[in-house]
């Protein structure tokens, strides 16, 4: 499973054979808007379409939800649960009377106002991986795991997806699989779906978390939630917490927003305050560290800053200076590839370069424990590159990642190609660091 893949030039890393790919036949039951966020004047395409509905006898509307049920049904989960609470929304849309529908007639408007979308259709990528929250009955140093995926569909929108598996010692790893459909996160208070400021979205209380899609919900996350970078947080005495950094994308601006969860089935999303948000690619330390927060960031660009901040959702200033290219196939700029991982030599640290042509691979670094500031080795030469045919893809020339697991002294490493597929490799934490001087 772990052999070398003769497409990739993978410096002190074991590459796997397992690949995920983009997926058109994975699609999600989404709801279909027809406008009436204008509050829907009498006549509005979506009054029209109830009215039209409501023309219909019982017998035709119990043909023509049959025809619905015949062709979805299979293909989705709880679609008449789905179509049901699909009316109850476009009901306190329109200001329907309800005791006016049978319950037939309900579902039958709510799968009206419905429809799939492939969700990963066009493009799978930029992975992070986290220890799960649950960890019970695992035995002989084996680890639970997360793995988010950004996944890229119609119209060019950005979700986040999720994968759980485990790691066991030596390197290797499983996936759990994945059922025909997936669910999208509901929205706590269908009010704030406008809303500039953090929303709560929760996990359908019968779905698992592989199973599970985070869609953009606010203005600002409009045309996608991108290169979600996770790491479980310790806030001491054996509280954890799983936050994640991720680039909210309208359609023309960008902010940092910050996802927040305890249990993978509530989770917070919300902006980041202050001179940072503007910027993108930031990855939290997994501690505080002389009681602050730190992240990794690129705040010019080109090069990476280490930044601080006394509140979670607050970060003012530019930061330190971390690191500037120094190498070519990093001339261009480089950034982190999620949060630094803890050893007893220091913090690793994945990061990314981008060189000739817009090729970009993966390196790494060491900052010292006690101050992240202070380099104490790089990589000179990448540790994992695409080449051959693994070069070809939506974005050609890429390797990307957006973090590592580590159990014990065995390094699991998901990685984006070229966001047309997910790759796997694995190496120790002794090996990476030989590779650094």
């Amino acid at each position: 499973m772990l052999k070398s893949h003769g497409e990739l030039s993978a410096g002190p890393l074991q590459i796997s054979d397992l690949r995920l790919h983009a997926d058109p036949s994975r699609v999600v039951l989404r709801p279909f808007h027809l406008g009436w966020q204008a509050r829907n004047a009498p006549g509005g395409r979506a009054r029209r379409l109830v009215d039209d509905i409501c023309g219909l006898s019982e017998a035709e509307v119990a043909r023509e939800y049959a025809k619905v049920q015949s062709d979805f049904q299979a293909r989705h989960w709880q679609t008449d649960t789905m179509f049901a609470e699909r009316f109850v929304e476009v009901q306190a849309a329109l200001d329907l009377d309800e005791s006016n529908f049978s319950d037939e007639r309900k579902r039958l408007i709510g799968a009206y106002f419905c429809h799939e979308y492939t969700y990963s259709a066009a493009a799978l990528m930029n992975p992070s991986i986290v220890p799960h929250p649950d960890q019970t009955g695992l035995r002989d140093g084996a680890c639970r795991f997360v793995m988010s995926l950004r996944a890229v569909g119609e119209g060019h929108i950005s979700s986040i997806g999720f994968r759980e598996g485990i790691m066991h010692s030596g390197g290797r790893f499983e996936l759990w699989p994945q059922a025909a459909f997936a669910t999208a996160v509901e929205l706590e208070d269908a009010s704030l779906a406008d809303s500039e400021a953090g929303v709560i979205v929760q996990r359908h209380r019968d779905s698992t978390l592989s199973n599970t899609v985070i869609f953009p919900i606010t203005e600002q996350q409009r045309h996608g939630l991108e290169d979600l970078r996770m790491v479980r947080f310790d806030h001491g005495d054996g509280d954890f917490e799983w936050i994640g950094t991720y680039t909210a994308y309208s359609g023309s601006t960008i902010r940092s927003e910050l996802l927040r969860t305890r249990d993978f089935k509530e989770f917070s999303l919300e902006p980041i305050e202050g001179d940072v948000a503007r910027n993108k690619g930031m990855a939290l330390f997994p501690e505080k560290i002389d009681g602050k927060f730190m992240m990794i960031g690129r705040q010019d660009g080109k090069n990476l800053f280490i930044l601080q901040s006394d509140e979670l959702e607050r970060w003012e200033g530019e930061g330190a200076l971390l690191m500037e290219p120094a190498f070519p196939w990093e001339f261009i700029q480089i950034g982190n590839c999620g949060s630094p991982v803890k050893t007893d030599a220091g913090w690793l640290l994945l990061t990314h370069g981008v060189g000739p042509m817009r090729k970009y691979a993966l390196g790494c670094v060491l900052l010292d424990l006690e101050d992240p500031s202070k380099v104490i080795a790089r990589s000179r030469e990448p540790i994992l590159t695409a080449v051959d045919a693994d070069r070809a893809g939506y974005v050609p020339n890429v390797v990307y990642t957006c973090g590592l697991l580590k159990v014990g002294e065995d390094l699991l490493i998901p990685y984006g190609i070229s966001d047309s597929a997910v790759g796997f490799a694995t190496t120790t934490v002794d090996e990476l660091i030989d590779y650094v001087d």
